[in-house]
């Protein structure tokens, strides 16, 4: 069958790399896709946003599958633009519906729904420019450090955690007055700071049943030791291991399942992907965010661990048969290591020649292409985040071994990685 993945980043890139194993996919697109992508793909060019365009493409490429990557189309409702038009019937969407990316499009309405629904999270109140005063004296009754999330989508990059009550109150104003995160942050969370350790689970549903997949812990911060601006993710390990069978028998019974169960509740027709950020307090789980797709570079140590045939899942998922799915998990661990651009998250450039591309031992690493492009069969930057460097190991300290092995065969100007992933887990 014909899979059309919507996206061009590292996460696309890993989702069409373990489709394309797949005996059962006979022609595979990605749109925009990158330089990676088309080694193994054919890459369209197309806005995942533009649905008229997108519906094009599916109806001339006689897709089956449409896997949604990316947050911004979910948020602006493709799976319900595709559902109201009769020509795509049986079309299978990987994705949820409006009302359910409503999860990761407002931060509000996640924490409604965790509310309603006992999964446990930390205390909040939501502010807009209207009650802006009311906001600055909820901050006097916290403990710091202070919570600040921009309420829409704000590429990740949203939150703010401030030690400081009074720098607090400066930024809440600047987010509620001054656009800081323009229209994302018109309305703003706050909420109480959970001292604790990240890490991230992800699971396939079909609204009904689901699919517990492998764990990851990223890392955001640009800086080594977890310092400095946030990114979207400077590198990843899979499993997790302060996360162990114990605590995820907790996860299980405390977040994913009311979570499948509050889906099924509210009616929310959800297909797809829900990406569950935690905070380990302690021993117990806490939900910090839900997302409604894969992350990234999780998705860069998740993909690689999955031994089952991912078109075979996603087909049971579409068809709500997700109960009669066999999930076969790699035992070996995996590490991501993300090559950035220099100025990342900040001013970067673009176009820079990536070399030593084939110098890399391809039985030791995979490539994951994030901001790449082809140019005159040249390899060339193409955004922040350029390539993840993912291993395979018995452990994740030898699978980080690898992927910083290879890195040193790759170069572009300002090539910049941090040397620390996984450090905080010894």
């Amino acid at each position: 069958m014909n899979i059309l993945v919507l996206g061009g980043g590292g996460r696309e890139h890993a989702i069409a790399q373990k489709l394309a194993e797949s005996a059962q996919c006979d022609q595979l697109f990605v749109a925009p896709g990158n330089a990676g992508t088309a080694q193994i793909a054919q890459n369209l060019n197309l806005n995942p946003t533009d649905f008229d365009a997108v519906a094009k493409t599916v109806k001339d490429k006689q897709i089956k599958i449409l896997v949604v990557g990316p947050e911004a189309p979910l948020v602006a409702g493709i799976k319900d633009f595709f559902d109201k038009n009769e020509d795509f019937n049986n079309l299978m969407i990987i994705g949820p519906s409006l009302k359910g990316a409503e999860l990761e499009g407002s931060k509000e309405r996640a924490k409604i729904f965790m509310e309603s629904h006992n999964i446990p999270t930390a205390a909040y109140q939501s502010f807009t420019a209207d009650n802006l005063d009311d906001g600055k004296l909820f901050l006097d009754t916290l403990k710091p450090p202070y919570v600040l999330k921009a309420d829409g989508l704000a590429g990740g990059k949203g939150v703010l955690i401030l030690k400081d009550l009074d720098e607090a109150k400066i930024e809440l104003t600047n987010m509620l007055t001054e656009n800081k995160f323009g229209a994302a942050s018109q309305r703003v969370v706050i909420e109480e700071f959970l001292d604790g350790i990240e890490l991230s689970v992800f699971v396939l549903t079909d609204g009904k049943n689901y699919l517990t997949l492998p764990n990851a812990k990223d890392y955001k911060r640009i800086g080594e030791g977890d310092t400095g601006l946030n990114t979207g993710g400077m590198g990843a390990i899979s499993p997790v291991p302060f996360a162990d069978e114990k605590f995820m028998q907790k996860v299980e019974t405390k977040i994913i399942q009311p979570t499948i169960k509050g889906l099924q509740k509210e009616n929310i027709d959800y297909k797809g992907f829900v990406f569950i950020g935690l905070m380990k307090v302690g021993d117990e789980p806490f939900v910090v965010e839900y997302n409604v797709r894969m992350g990234d570079p999780e998705t860069e140590v998740v993909m690689p661990r999955i031994e089952s045939d991912l078109v075979e899942l996603f087909k049971l998922t579409a068809q709500q048969q997700l109960d009669k799915a066999e999930l076969k998990i790699s035992s070996q661990s995996a590490a991501t290591v993300m090559l950035v651009s220099g100025g990342y998250p900040e001013k970067y450039q673009k176009g820079k020649v990536i070399q030593g591309l084939t110098n890399v031992d391809t039985n030791e690493v995979t490539l994951f292409h994030a901001g790449t492009q082809l140019e005159n069969n040249q390899v060339l930057t193409n955004g922040g985040r350029v390539i993840a460097v993912t291993a395979l190991a018995d452990n994740y300290k030898k699978a980080l071994e690898k992927s910083y092995t290879q890195i040193k065969n790759l170069c572009f100007e300002d090539l910049y990685f941090r040397k620390d992933i996984g450090f905080d887990l010894n």
